[in-house]
């Protein structure tokens, strides 16, 4: 695992140091834009997509504009969500968060722009036009209001009142599901791969998805601070799966969860890679 690893980590970060290279007069944003997005991170999202293109039987660097763009994505929602107006976070990955270094207006027209960027990626992609235009539908769906943005409305509304379990789940899925969701979609669509195949990777998505955000509300209450990159004891006036269900049952959670995205991959042809993967995600430790 760990060779593949460095691969599809590599190939992306190759990828994203080539963007955004610019002497326009408003060279603040690009550069605002690059510290957030170069800042390092686990790089799960784009490490997917490129995986289930290679799974499909395509090349991990066709898939790189898609997987580009759902980092980018995910980068602007982070600076978006560090924001005083949202979490008033002051430390990401471990360096100061993006308001904090370039003030909040230019932070925001950051996260702004790298949302449109991303879809400019994915019309870069050298794939037929019917990919392009099905990979543009998942990842505005994903990424949207009814996705990864409907989740983050519903996580604020339900900041002042204590949410069911079915309410958690709902914002989980959007919040931090759909993107994962995304990613994985978007490397079957990249390699050509068939609707099954678009289907078994949704469920691996979800079930690694849930076992992930799992894992980070433990991390939240048991993590280190140094190896997170972030303030941990932040969420626990929040509705989160250790606040529903204590640190045990989570663990016994997270268990079933990543069963489930294991046995999504049986139609696959060595899958190795993203077994292992689903299984690393459990005893993470940042």
């Amino acid at each position: 695992m760990n060779n593949d690893m460095k691969r599809y980590v590599a190939n992306i970060e190759e990828y994203l140091h080539e963007c955004f290279l610019s002497d326009a007069p408003q060279k603040v944003l690009f550069e605002a834009m690059r510290y957030s997005l170069l800042a390092g991170g686990k790089r799960l999202r784009p490490v997917l997509t490129q995986a289930f293109c290679e799974l499909c039987g395509g090349k991990a660097e066709q898939a790189l504009p898609f997987a580009a763009a759902v980092e980018m994505v995910h980068t602007y929602s982070l600076i978006h969500d560090d924001l005083p107006c949202m979490d008033n976070d002051d430390f990401r990955r471990g360096k100061p968060t993006n308001h904090r270094v370039y003030g909040e207006a230019k932070a925001i027209l950051a996260g702004d722009a790298l949302l449109t960027a991303a879809f400019s990626h994915l019309a870069s992609a050298q794939l037929l036009t019917q990919q392009v235009v099905q990979a543009v539908s998942v990842l505005s769906q994903c990424a949207g209001e009814l996705g990864m943005v409907g989740g983050q409305v519903l996580d604020m509304d339900a900041e002042t009142r204590e949410c069911t379990e079915q309410e958690v789940y709902e914002i989980q899925s959007r919040k931090t599901g759909a993107l994962i969701n995304a990613a994985c979609r978007l490397g079957v669509i990249a390699a050509g791969g068939s609707q099954a195949q678009q289907d078994a990777a949704g469920v691996y998505a979800d079930a690694v998805g849930l076992a992930f955000q799992i894992e980070d509300d433990i991390l939240d209450v048991v993590g280190d601070a140094q190896k997170l990159g972030k303030a941990v004891g932040v969420d626990g006036k929040k509705n989160t799966f250790v606040r529903l269900y204590g640190v045990a049952e989570c663990r016994r959670m997270i268990a079933s969860e990543t069963d489930k995205a294991v046995s999504a991959l049986s139609g696959f042809d060595a899958p190795q890679f993203l077994t292992e993967l689903a299984r690393s995600l459990v005893s993470r430790d940042r």
